[in-house]
């Protein structure tokens, strides 16, 4: 069995790399190859936690099969930890042995910010100048990797509920990349105006309003995975010229802010407008004009993990990065 850490992760697999493999997940997801089932959320709610639990079958010429275990617990970043945390398990499909163990944590940033980098390379204007970043926690530093490996950013604001860890987070990364990060004091202040708006928190309630965002702005929305999770303000979904999902059902049986105003009858089921894989196989539309305010939401879908996670496995092996035992 090999184990990758998050160091093997990072020596083997780079964001771009990490950005073709969540697409090549996603048309798989979408042409129907897979068999995942819809996450196990267990919900610790004396630690405010939850602990979910993630298994996927890919099938066709070269079949993989693993599980994730992931939880997310808010007020770990108060303890100086990641606040969402994982261990990834890559399993032989033909005997069901596990065959590699990979920091989960890490493949969790990795993935899930190559799954916004995703939707922004296809969704947003290709002149996009100015990006907002909503979240400063673990998924914060590779989301903005993301954004500015798939567009030419001038300026990304940062913003997170506590000013101090937006301004170490701009501290810490800023001699890292051309673009300025500007560590804003509100919520308004990091949107209005911006061209790219990712929000990735656990949040209960709206991170801003849907009056603050401009035409022609592409919203990505990470965060919100469980019933009771509104990142999302619903005036903006019913507003927007085009609401994509990483997966159809995974949003609709996790996401509360996309779950609530369809059941609430807010807006019809036809503003959803398909899958990112539908639209990078051509078979639903994306952005068609600059004008257009188009939304991406991501629950996230082992189909992913084990994709990435058995692409960076074969490549350890190729390279000899890692342990076996």
């Amino acid at each position: 069995m090999l184990f990758l850490t998050k160091e093997d992760i990072m020596q083997t697999f780079c964001m771009r790399e990490a950005i073709e493999a969540d697409k090549q997940a996603l048309m798989i997801f979408s042409k129907g190859e897979t068999n995942s089932p819809l996450r196990t959320n267990l919900e610790l709610r004396e630690e405010e936690g939850v602990s979910s639990y993630m298994p996927a079958y890919i099938g066709g010429s070269d079949p993989s099969l693993g599980v994730k275990i992931v939880s997310t617990y808010l007020h770990n970043i108060e303890k100086g930890l990641p606040s969402v945390t994982g261990t990834m398990i890559v399993m032989d499909p033909k005997t069901g042995l596990v065959t590699a163990l990979l920091d989960g944590t890490y493949l969790t940033q990795l993935r899930t910010g190559a799954l916004q980098g995703a939707a922004t390379e296809i969704l947003a204007r290709e002149n996009a100048k100015i990006g907002a970043l909503i979240g400063t926690g673990g998924q914060g530093e590779k989301q903005l990797e993301a954004m500015l490996t798939v567009r030419r950013l001038t300026e990304v604001r940062i913003y997170d509920l506590a000013q101090d860890r937006a301004e170490k987070f701009v501290d810490r990364l800023q001699d890292k990349y051309d673009a300025k990060l500007v560590a804003t004091k509100t919520s308004r202040e990091c949107v209005e105006g911006a061209d790219i708006i990712t929000s990735v928190t656990p949040s209960n309630t709206p991170t801003f309003e849907a009056e603050w965002v401009k035409q022609g702005a592409h919203v990505n929305a990470i965060g919100s995975f469980t019933p009771s999770m509104f990142e999302v303000p619903k005036e903006l979904i019913k507003k927007a010229d085009r609401v994509i999902f990483d997966t159809t059902e995974g949003v609709l049986n996790n996401a509360g802010d996309f779950m609530t105003p369809l059941r609430e009858e807010y807006i019809p089921k036809e503003k959803y407008s398909g899958e990112l894989g539908q639209v990078l196989l051509g078979e639903v539309e994306g952005r068609t004009s600059d004008e257009e305010i188009t939304i991406f939401k991501s629950v996230g879908t082992a189909v992913i993990d084990v994709i990435v996670a058995s692409q960076i496995v074969d490549k350890a092996k190729e390279q000899g990065i890692g342990v076996v035992f």
